[in-house]
């Protein structure tokens, strides 16, 4: 017997036709009922990834640019072992997202602004449109291969476009061992 036979069979029998009906009825409101539970949820999970995200200084942000930079800086032929340190200008920095408002007249040009809200009761909080990392205003190099020139133009160079930051703000020297 075919499929379609089979089909064409069920159809006749009124009582398969409303127990599928209804399993399938069932079926979408579960879904739909899961949809607006778990929404709720991952919209907190959300804004506590990004309050969470914090590097909580600095600091953080630092070392893991410092260890990402010192593993990149190996590779360079000759540099050997390479240690680095960074400074930083600022700390990591909230965008809000605003909400402006232009209206002219006759003589007057009027602007509003306010940050846009969201929660709601006492759990409103403005909405973080972008986190910007601290700025790298300069940064230490020392590394076993530096007694070439070579490299340590290399060097210069590589942390220079890595970071974004002119050379005069980078210094390189030997390190020990």
């Amino acid at each position: 017997m075919k499929i379609s036979e089979k089909i064409g069979n069920m159809k006749k029998d009124k009582k398969t036709v409303t127990a599928v009906m209804l399993l399938g009825t069932g079926g979408l409101l579960l879904i739909m009922i899961s949809s607006l539970f778990s929404g709720k949820e991952e919209k907190s999970e959300t804004l506590e990834n990004i309050r969470g995200t914090d590097f909580t200084d600095s600091a953080d942000y630092c070392q893991e640019t410092e260890r990402r930079l010192e593993s990149f800086l190996e590779t360079i032929e000759g540099a050997g072992n390479v240690r680095v340190y960074l400074t930083v200008g600022t700390d990591q920095r909230y965008v809000y997202a605003r909400e402006e408002k232009h209206s002219r007249s006759e003589n007057k040009t009027e602007e509003e602004e306010k940050y846009v809200m969201i929660g709601g009761g006492n759990g409103k909080s403005a909405l973080i449109e972008t986190v910007e990392v601290p700025e790298i205003t300069g940064a230490v190099v020392a590394c076993t291969g530096c007694d070439s020139p070579i490299v340590t133009e290399r060097i210069y160079r590589a942390v220079s476009a890595a970071l974004g930051i002119s050379s005069g703000k980078i210094f390189v020297t030997k390190l020990e061992g």
